[in-house]
């Protein structure tokens, strides 16, 4: 070709190339690798990202990085990098979206300084400075010992650090998804965030995998054994959530990230919705039982106060004496945190104590209000508990709710005792607490405190146990939230069916207040 000709072509010959190179990104890890990877009934990442992403909004960064096979000047093919990221749209939002390509070198990065994702990668830097949500879909197994080779000598931990990671807690919504087996660094990012999940059948978490526990401890264990969902998420809490498919993980993505704002210097979107603000459901009249030591369906209560439809409850596996839910109402994304009855009675243990603060820094972080619907005994007691850490763990959720700044309701189903009943309380704001008629409240439950306060009257009377019940019958009119209410303690007593059209009017309200909030410092993020 002349040179007049390469003229008239312009820069065509390069663009061809770079369509050629596009071509082979699109490929991953080649047509085999890609079968296998179905046949586990798995998907590659870029169907991951075409499932949760809106239609053709995906903009990728960095397509053409991998390693190129060359004859000589002559491009033959290029290898991907193992990983995938750019940014797209989730319901018209935007996110910064990344993820492991598991068909090349399992995920595995190699030993380039600019990296496109993981810890410390681009696409953490593109959710930093655009302050948009960022998306981890991870399947990868971290690092490898076989990068020696080709670097040469070892690197200090930390080179490719959670920095980033970090400060992104404290500044955008962070969702991690788990795919596939996650170890090392892939892991630590899963729990470096506002909400991680894990694929039911497909998805493994933990520190190190079954090798190097054989190879260190000697125990042979199964990767499900060691770190699949029963253990993550439903044992540990490493993980919040388990998804029972991967389309079913796209889904909860979409959920969650439908209540955050785009960062902490907005405020959540609030919808339209055709549900009465004054729908009273006859229903929450009877549903707590009269004989106080009977429970009831905290579910279904939560199900008839706010908006039809609209709960996404986290980690419902876990510490489920403790329910934390986002909801609306009235339109307004709300945390719902309720004690769960059917639960060693609602007594707060040290896993559900742990799921409480979590969830109320993930709420105060983002801007959402919290109602608390109580029904607490007290702290768990006893042995295990103590072991445990029950009282370590709810004195925290104790701090944290003293740290809240978001606007927060408490209101009282049933019981609200002790140092797990401050918890549950705004003392730092409006402090507003309501009751139905069923509530009760001090600082120890009557029988036991009875018991412990006159021991040595019950224990020399005559007939003891009648004694006990005496005192009991004595001291129980005092325990009226009637009484209270006289006193202004609390500041009202409603009618269980007027709990949303009640709800709805401060949520509402609470809009204004966290409107004018927004100027007020950044907040210090959430703890994982």
């Amino acid at each position: 070709m002349s040179n007049t000709d390469d003229a008239d072509a312009g820069w065509l010959p390069e663009v061809k190339e770079l369509n050629r190179r596009r071509k082979w990104a699109e490929k991953l890890g080649g047509a085999d690798a890609v079968k296998k990877h179905h046949d586990q009934k798995r998907l590659t990442i870029r169907e991951r990202i075409a499932g949760l992403a809106d239609a053709n909004s995906f903009g990728e960064v960095g397509k053409l990085t991998g390693n190129g096979q060359y004859e000589g000047a002559q491009v033959m093919g290029v290898t991907p990098a193992p990983y995938v990221m750019g940014l797209a749209r989730i319901a018209g939002r935007p996110v910064a979206i990344g993820g492991e390509d598991f068909t090349v070198r399992g995920g595995t990065s190699g030993a380039s300084r600019r990296r496109k994702g993981g810890q410390g990668g681009f696409v953490e830097d593109l959710a930093h400075h655009y302050r948009i949500p960022l998306v981890n879909l991870i399947d990868g197994a971290g690092g490898t010992v076989t990068s020696l080779r080709g670097r040469g000598y070892s690197v200090f931990p930390g080179v490719f650090g959670f920095e980033r990671s970090v400060e992104l807690l404290g500044e955008v919504p962070v969702v991690c998804a788990v795919t596939g087996t996650a170890a090392g660094g892939p892991a630590g990012r899963a729990i470096l965030s506002h909400f991680s999940l894990m694929v039911k059948e497909t998805a493994q978490v933990f520190a190190a995998g079954p090798p190097v526990v054989e190879r260190a401890l000697g125990q042979q264990i199964d990767k499900n054994d060691l770190g699949g969902h029963e253990i993550a998420v439903n044992t540990s809490g490493t993980i919040h959530n388990t998804a029972k498919s991967e389309e079913d993980c796209l889904e909860q993505i979409k959920r969650f990230l439908s209540y955050m704002p785009q960062n902490v210097w907005e405020l959540p979107p609030v919808i339209e919705t055709d549900d009465p603000v004054d729908r009273c459901e006859e229903e929450l009249l009877h549903i707590v039982p009269r004989r106080r030591t009977r429970a009831y369906k905290m579910h279904r209560l939560i199900d008839l106060i706010v908006d039809r439809a609209s709960t996404f409850e986290i980690q419902p596996t876990f510490g489920k004496a403790v329910i934390t839910t986002l909801a609306r109402l009235n339109g307004n994304p709300v945390g719902i945190i309720a004690n769960n009855p059917m639960v060693y009675g609602g007594a707060q243990d040290a896993k559900s104590a742990r799921k409480q603060t979590h969830f109320m820094e993930l709420c105060d972080n983002f801007h959402i209000p919290l109602v608390f619907l109580v029904d607490v005994p007290g702290f768990l007691i006893g042995q295990q508990a103590e072991q445990e850490g029950a009282l370590r763990e709810g004195m925290r959720s104790v701090f944290a709710a003293a740290r809240l700044t978001v606007p927060t309701i408490t209101l009282v189903i049933r019981k609200c005792y002790g140092m797990a009943g401050m918890a549950t309380c705004d003392k730092n704001g409006l402090d507003l607490k309501v009751a139905w008629p069923s509530g009760e409240w001090g600082s120890l439950p009557l029988e036991g405190g009875v018991a412990a306060a006159f021991r040595k009257e019950i224990k020399s009377a005559p007939d003891p146990v009648k004694r006990e019940k005496e005192i009991e019958d004595e001291l129980r009119p005092y325990m009226s939230p009637f009484r209270t209410a006289e006193a202004f303690e609390v500041e009202d007593i409603i009618d269980p069916r007027e709990t949303r059209p009640f709800l709805c009017r401060f949520i509402d309200l609470a809009q204004h207040r966290l409107r004018t909030s927004l100027g007020q410092p950044l907040k210090a993020g959430v703890a994982p």
